[in-house]
């Protein structure tokens, strides 16, 4: 059952005096420290300006529900929180509206909304919320100074740093780091990928480290398994990563090189009750100002580039936050971005290859 929680947020209406919408939205997310921050960024001050209340709703996956309640012509939801590979199936069903761009608030510096988000992240029904990536982590104590792993080409190099790899379980993220790993520039992946001699350039170099691989599926198996010794390097969730070095103390470091970064965002469902105030939301939460303060209590970048240099401190610390997501300049350097087009083409064949490959010994 989705836990429903109405957030107190009742206050009179406030600074941006939009005419009478709704007396409350519902929106559909993640749950935990995801929605946790989304209430003290988003839901908050929203209600504080607007006297919009918000009724917070927690789904392992907010596409399922929200597939359904449009299928049953019952839709409760207002807003949701959708990957974007899910935003673009549903959206080319029918099942999402269309949203405007050019009626979000242009970026702090002035740069217009369709400008300021980074290239590829705004698509029909979405609007980008935060960008997170998969990338290589390790634990920086079990190596000496200036000897640690430094490219993604050190993750497939078990003759220069022997010992146990963790490795995603799924072909997605990881035949693109297989192929940066043997030369191919991110920019250059996907092309490759999309010919049958890529896909084999990119399984052989998987080969060089199947011997030494443990494979993992769930987001909090990557720290565990380097927290036990268990392995030398692993594939990670970058936010994974970043809560057990600083909520946890672990002297983990994620390593940004081959990085393939992804984007999720909010849509609202055809048939959504409020959608007026809906669409009111999704302007105010994706703002500069707002998706900097998001980017302040999780470790996910901004989707917006005017909101970048506003990211301060995690919140209630004195560490910077800007070099702890996948959007910092210097971690972009070799950053992909996934390929949702590609992935719908290609998951089916490349799944079945990956799963045979996985039992081949």
């Amino acid at each position: 059952m989705n836990k429903k929680t109405l957030l107190a947020l009742t206050t009179a209406l406030g600074g941006l005096a939009l005419p009478a919408l709704a007396e409350d939205i519902t929106i559909m997310s993640w749950g935990g420290s995801y929605a946790a921050a989304e209430t003290e960024a988003y839901y908050k001050p929203f209600t504080e300006e607007t006297g919009i209340g918000v009724v917070s709703v927690d789904a392992d996956n907010p596409a399922t529900p929200v597939k359904a309640q449009v299928d049953a012509g019952n839709v409760t939801t207002d807003v949701a929180l959708f990957l974007i590979s899910d935003a673009m199936r549903l959206c080319d069903e029918g099942q999402l509206m269309p949203i405007d761009a050019s009626l979000l608030p242009d970026g702090a510096d002035g740069t217009p909304a369709e400008e300021d988000f980074l290239e590829g992240t705004l698509s029909e029904c979405m609007v980008p919320n935060d960008i997170y990536a998969t990338a290589v982590a390790y634990d920086a104590s079990q190596f000496a100074e200036g000897a640690a792993p430094s490219s993604i080409a050190d993750f497939f190099d078990t003759e220069k740093f022997p010992g146990k790899r963790g490795v995603l379980k799924s072909p997605k993220v990881v035949l693109e780091m297989a192929l940066m790993a043997d030369g191919v520039p991110a920019s250059e992946v996907y092309d490759v990928l999309d010919t049958d001699e890529g896909v084999d350039r990119a399984f052989a170099k998987l080969d060089t480290i199947k011997g030494d691989a443990i494979y993992w599926e769930a987001g909090a198996q990557p720290p565990q398994l380097l927290a036990d010794g268990e392995v030398v390097m692993t594939m990670s969730y970058n936010g994974r990563i970043f809560n057990a070095a600083v909520n946890e103390g672990k002297p983990f470091e994620v390593l940004w090189d081959g990085q393939v970064y992804e984007w999720e965002g909010y849509v609202i469902p055809e048939g959504a009750p409020n959608a007026e105030a809906a669409m009111e939301y999704i302007k105010y939460a994706t703002s500069s100002e707002r998706s900097a303060k998001f980017s302040e209590r999780i470790s996910y970048g901004t989707p917006r580039k005017s909101a970048a240099p506003l990211v301060g401190n995690v919140f209630g610390t004195d560490i910077p936050m800007a070099p702890n997501l996948p959007t910092y300049p210097e971690n972009m350097t070799n950053a992909l971005a996934s390929s949702a087009e590609f992935w719908v083409d290609r998951e089916t064949e490349l799944g079945e290859r990956f799963n045979a490959w996985l039992l081949a010994n």
